[in-house]
């Protein structure tokens, strides 16, 4: 066994024998800074949430996971620290793309379309407010960068790279899963704006969805409650310490030395909140 990786948020052990345990920390990043102050319980919450929608997915498309029981992991990780952030999953031949799901009019995309460009290929035909809903939902891939910030490329430019067959089963299964999983948030509260999924091919080339799913990390969640159209509405993230970090000019700084605790608690609260929301508990 050995350690492959060590990212913002996540470790992963590399089992050399087809199989990998992936361990979610409570570390948090912001503004592309590791941030020295851990998140209560983040990384459990984070776990959570993936291994719910993994189960709640799986009639769409393939997943990667094979358990969440610290029984069937090697004997290092049937320990405390490891119970609820470490699951057993199957090694994948990891396609290069981030594979994002917009289903609301914001970000860089509302950029665009107010300075009436195209947004990576996608053309509006009717007027939106910030923060309103498409008319559909757009799939904008964008290229997994081993130093530096990813680089959005069109759905064309995918399908092209990857061939369209497989371009094509990897658009309709984001969308098909941004869809489920959106109506049932929906219904909890949670209005789920935008995401990103990773896929991969096992051994017979299925197409498998891996990394996180619907993460307040790997997504945007707003309150459905507080949601308004023409707004920026706050979401179920780190928005506490990014507003934090800004008012005390530390936004990318390396050096900070910690987070105060009332930050960290009101951003465990909302990480939680937001479990107990899409899991029930």
């Amino acid at each position: 066994m050995k350690k492959i990786i060590s990212g913002k948020v996540r470790e992963v052990y590399d089992l050399e024998d087809g199989r990998m345990v992936i361990v979610t920390t409570d570390r948090i990043s912001a503004f592309d800074v590791i941030l020295p102050t851990m998140i209560t319980n983040k990384g459990k919450v984070l776990n959570a949430l993936s291994n719910f929608w993994f189960g709640y997915t799986q009639d769409i498309v393939k997943n990667h996971m094979i358990s969440a029981d610290l029984k069937d992991m090697p004997a290092e990780f049937q320990s405390p620290e490891y119970e609820g952030r470490t699951i057993l999953v199957k090694k994948l031949k990891m396609i290069p793309y981030e594979v994002i799901v917009r289903g609301y009019m914001f970000g860089s995309m509302y950029e665009a379309y107010k300075k009436g460009e195209p947004f990576l290929g996608h053309k509006f035909d009717r007027e939106y407010k910030q923060a309103e809903k498409l008319a559909e939902p757009i799939v904008t891939p964008s290229t997994k960068a081993k130093e530096g910030h990813d680089i959005n490329v069109t759905l064309d430019a995918m399908k092209e790279d990857l061939g369209a067959e497989l371009g094509t089963k990897i658009e309709q299964a984001a969308i098909a899963i941004y869809k489920k999983c959106y109506e049932h948030a929906y219904k909890n509260g949670i209005i789920i704006a935008d995401t990103k999924f990773e896929f991969g091919l096992d051994e017979e080339g299925n197409l498998v969805l891996g990394d996180e799913v619907l993460t307040p990390d790997s997504s945007r969640f707003w309150n459905l409650a507080s949601y308004k159209e023409g707004t920026s509405p706050a979401s179920y993230d780190k928005q506490f310490v990014r507003d934090w970090l800004t008012e005390h000019k530390l936004a990318g700084d390396p050096s900070i030395k910690s987070i105060p605790q009332d930050i960290v608690d009101k951003t465990a609260a909302l990480y939680r909140e937001c479990q107990t929301r899409i899991c029930g508990a």
